[in-house]
């Protein structure tokens, strides 16, 4: 079977609509397939009304803090009724907005005027985030890409950047317990911290109650997989892959490249034992 555990839509800063996503991905051929919105679960009832040849496993995925970083956890198989659940969603799309409207306020500081203003009509009724303001910076031409805004502008040190003020990560894992769901921590390589910050990070998850790690993503290597799988191992987390996956693109696809090496324990056998 093909599990994809990682992937966003409209209701975040995806580039599908939910039925869109469900579509592709039933092209692709993949079987299960989670919708992990940022801090947000309300594509999940369309996507899963869509499906018809595939499970769509309801998640999210939460921005948090830790030691000054922004580190994302993604909950799956989530109950996304439970209201406790809700209400941390709720207050973490409040924090979105207000640290939204102060990078508007930065980079029209510094002379770039109505940023905010365009990103949150780009992003309508869902989330505001940093990649909606990034599509708007490069729309104007004041980048040729994604990574160079974050580059220029939006990573720390920057004159867009403003620090986070989220929940941190033992909050995040109990809200996903709370809600029946398993915390997964997302794309460990992906937040420009050494390998011995990567260790601290896995350690202090596992500390805290997580229950796996993403080692498998699109365009990482044996090695990095390797690594990612023997860290798991040593602090008994299971393993969890996923493309997260925004829009179309030659280098990344719902499903495509997705493979655990043999020695983990994938997290969906937790939820299959249930």
């Amino acid at each position: 079977m093909r599990f994809d555990l990682h992937c966003h839509t409209t209701a975040s800063d995806g580039g599908l609509s939910p039925k869109e996503l469900v579509m592709r991905a039933e092209n692709m051929q993949v079987d299960v397939l989670a919708i992990t919105d940022h801090d947000t679960t309300a594509g999940i009832e369309q996507a899963q009304a869509s499906a018809k040849h595939l499970q769509v496993i309801p998640g999210t995925e939460i921005s948090c803090a830790w030691h000054a970083f922004d580190i994302h956890v993604v909950g799956l198989n989530l109950d996304i009724a439970h209201q406790g659940l809700q209400q941390q969603l709720s207050l973490q799309r409040e924090k979105r907005e207000l640290r939204a409207q102060e990078m508007g306020r930065r980079l029209a500081k510094a002379g770039i005027d109505g940023v905010y203003q365009q990103a949150k009509q780009l992003a309508g009724s869902a989330p505001i985030t940093r990649s909606h303001f990034a599509n708007v910076l490069v729309e104007r031409g004041l980048a040729t890409s994604f990574n160079k805004v974050f580059d220029k502008y939006l990573s720390r040190g920057n004159i867009g950047y403003v620090p986070n003020n989220w929940m941190n990560i033992g909050e995040a894992i109990e809200t996903i317990h709370q809600a029946k769901g398993f915390a997964v921590l997302a794309h460990p390589t992906h937040y420009d911290l050494s390998n011995k910050w990567i260790r601290k990070l896995v350690s202090e998850f596992a500390e805290l109650g997580g229950d796996a790690i993403e080692v498998a993503m699109p365009q990482m290597s044996k090695d990095q997989q390797q690594w990612l799988a023997s860290l798991a191992q040593q602090h008994q987390l299971c393993a969890s892959q996923g493309s997260d996956f925004h829009h179309p693109s030659t280098w990344r696809e719902l499903g495509r490249g997705l493979q655990l090496p043999d020695q983990c324990q994938p997290i969906w056998q937790r939820w299959q034992a249930l």
